[in-house]
């Protein structure tokens, strides 16, 4: 360890004195990885044309660009000076006015991939957007001032600016008509390698460029930090700890000093965490930058890096994976931190695997148990052997295909809604089911008929259980054991989830084809069929009712068509509340409602109204008078005091409507069909 010690300090002695606080501002540029166009009527994709069209391809057929960038070697907290994109014209629909396009960036810190349909409307959108206006007419093959955008430094700092940013980051664009000047022509560019360009010039004074890179893994119970410096940064105050709090809130227990050197050794004696770094533990650190004149300070991001547990970790099939296997089945996993020998214990009863000793060490990485049983629950434990030492792993789970599964909320789900059903697919053995459920992991697992988490019977056919208001940000476990025909028992595995701060009004996930049994989207949500005044019509006319392809979240969404013509000015549809009425538990103050129009709508005002059992509703309508045409999906909240202002008492909601039309105190007329989705209330 002293050899090694020496050569760090040579190596962290040069780099400070080969100048570490160059001022660094500048300019970047990232080539596109990514183009596609979604068909907003559709939203499928089309993943594979050497040409985008914008805004629509053939006329009404409009389209939403994708662009996706890598390594956009941008600090956070930038500020951004000037940004744009460069494109090369095609060889098709270049002539035709006006143009006007609108450019939002996809609100995601790193973001993947475009998959699946309606990727590109689905996804997070900026606040603000940058508008390309009157665009001018093209030649084939121009690159040049008329083939780049306007300056989207707006889109590009809100990107760079949000919590997770870091340098090296992908960023994605979004490119659209122009909801407020909709355009009467396109363009068309060339979308084949290395021909769109993003530029994005910058200034910065904060530290960037941390190194390890945030959310690194390293190997090793020692580390180098280092770090770019703000562009007037004189010195660097040095906040270092295994504790997130006290590191983002600067307390005098984790600040390492005051220095100018732009690096920190740590894990070594004389230097923070002297007896090293400990083997599966995050540590978190923050370098805020100090002016000349010593007082003025440019707070930094909280970066982390983590040393791998001794334990074996990353496990494939992920733990509470189902329909694994049952044949050509291979376990996988990250081996633990210098581990040189596994053990793998399987088997289906949680307390044999879990107490398991003496297995046969191995060199692989992996583990082919040969065919499993179907319908049944696996358990796992890889023990990681790093001489002289041995360290127990911890118990994973699978299910292979006709066992207990499918448990929603999805296995290991955050911000779920505190008034959740949980439901699940039975077991193909299954005559009857009991639910244990609570907040202890180990309760759950071992409970019993009689416990506190036992939650009783339920019969085969009612795979849904209602565990009432759970708490805001607390971690639940659940469990559904399988009882067949001559009662024997099946325990099922243990399935988890974290709630958010909001409560579900509706996700339109429960609807069926089934009008018998009165389970269609148009039974419940009531539109204008059978009404004069109100031009509404909730669902297709056939099935399947709901939308299944044009969806924020799920599998389904509501399509809402209105028809405010031939005297008719209003649109609207209406759900009766069972639960939740009172709109002020858990200390909920927003409405938030998911909605998504097209650009080939008429522009029609939309609105929200909520009403109690007797009274006249109160309305908030949309601020953009033309939010019907609106092609992506855009989440609206609305304060509940405007509701309450109007005189709705907010502990008695009786009925939620979303309509278009002249209830939103404007008058236009036309049709078209919007989708909504995802409708909450929300803590603010």
């Amino acid at each position: 360890m002293f050899k090694k010690l020496v050569l760090l300090i040579s190596v962290v002695l040069t780099l400070a004195l080969s100048g570490g606080n160059t001022a660094l501002g500048g300019s970047v540029e990232a080539q596109c990885s990514e183009s596609l166009e979604e068909h907003l009527d559709t939203g499928a994709l089309d993943t594979g044309s050497s040409d985008l069209e914008m805004p629509y391809e053939d006329a009404g057929d409009y389209q939403l660009v994708g662009l996706r960038f890598l390594n956009v070697d941008v600090p956070n907290h930038a500020i951004i000076t000037s940004a744009w994109v460069q494109f090369t014209a095609d060889n098709e629909k270049l002539t035709g006015e006006p143009v006007n396009l609108a450019i939002w960036g996809r609100l995601e810190p790193n973001p993947g991939t475009f998959t699946g349909t309606g990727a590109v409307s689905s996804a997070p959108k900026t606040s603000v957007y940058a508008k390309w206006s009157n665009i001018p007419a093209w030649a084939s093959g121009d690159r040049g001032p008329d083939q780049q955008t306007s300056d989207i430094s707006i889109v590009i700092d809100e990107l760079v600016n949000q919590d997770g940013w870091a340098m090296g980051n992908a960023l994605a664009l979004l490119i659209g008509d122009d909801p407020d000047a909709p355009s009467n022509s396109n363009r068309s560019v060339v979308s084949t390698a290395n021909t769109i360009i993003l530029h994005v010039e910058y200034t910065s004074f904060f530290a960037h460029r941390p190194n390890p890179a945030n959310g690194s893994m390293i190997n090793d119970t020692w580390v180098s930090l280092s770090w770019l410096p703000g562009q007037t940064a004189a010195s660097h105050d040095v906040y270092f700890s295994d504790n997130y709090s006290d590191v983002k809130d600067g307390t005098a227990d984790v600040f390492q000093g005051n220095q100018t050197s732009t690096d920190l050794l740590a894990g070594f004696p004389g230097f923070p965490y002297p007896e090293g770094l400990i083997p599966g533990t995050t540590y978190y650190w923050r370098i805020d930058e100090i002016e000349a004149d010593g007082t003025t300070k440019h707070t930094g991001s909280v970066w982390r890096f983590s040393i791998p547990p001794k334990t074996a970790y990353n496990p494939d099939p992920a733990d509470g994976a189902g329909s694994v296997g049952p044949d050509d089945v291979t376990l996988t996993w990250t081996p633990g931190f210098k581990a040189k020998l596994h053990t793998i214990y399987l088997g289906t009863d949680f307390d044999v695997v879990d107490n398991a000793s003496g297995g046969i060490p191995q060199g692989l990485k992996t583990y082919n148990p040969g065919p499993l049983e179907s319908a049944s629950v696996y358990y796992w434990r890889v023990d990681e052997f790093d001489p002289p030492n041995t360290y127990k792993g911890n118990v994973w789970s699978f299910t292979t295909p006709g066992a207990v599964g499918d448990p929603q909320p999805a296995y290991d789900a955050t911000d779920i809604p505190m008034n959740v059903i949980l439901s699940w697919t039975a077991a193909d053995s299954a005559a009857s089911h009991r639910l244990y459920f609570g907040t202890d992991k180990e309760m759950v697992r071992n409970a019993n008929i009689g416990s506190s988490e036992d939650k009783g019977s339920k019969t085969l056919g009612d795979e849904n259980y209602d565990p009432g208001l759970l708490e805001p940000e607390t971690t639940y476990y659940w469990r559904v054991d399988e009882v067949d025909g001559q009662s024997n028992v099946s325990k099922g595995p243990v399935w988890i989830f974290t709630t958010g701060t909001s409560l579900l009004i509706d996700d339109f996930e429960g609807y069926t084809d089934d009008d018998t049994a009165g389970e269609a989207i148009w039974q419940t949500w009531i539109d204008g069929y059978g009404i004069a005044d109100n031009g509404a019509q909730v669902g297709y006319l056939l099935p399947p009712y709901a939308e299944q392809t044009i969806v924020h979240g799920g599998l389904q969404s509501m399509p809402l068509l209105y028809i405010n013509e031939a005297g008719v000015t209003n649109s609207e549809a209406v759900m009766s509340l069972t639960f939740p009425r009172d709109w002020t538990l858990a200390g909920v103050a927003e409405l938030s409602i998911w909605f998504r129009g097209n650009s080939a709508n008429a522009a029609e005002p939309l609105y929200a109204a909520i009403s109690n059992s007797s009274g006249s509703p109160g309305i908030a309508a949309h601020d953009n008078p033309s939010a019907a045409q609106i092609g992506a999906w855009t989440n609206w909240t609305i304060p509940l005091q405007t509701f309450s202002d109007q005189g709705i008492n907010l502990t008695d909601v009786d009925k939620i409507a979303i309509g278009l039309g002249s209830e939103a105190g404007v008058t236009a007329g036309g049709t078209g069909t919007i989708y909504v989705d995802d409708i909450r209330l929300s803590q603010p």
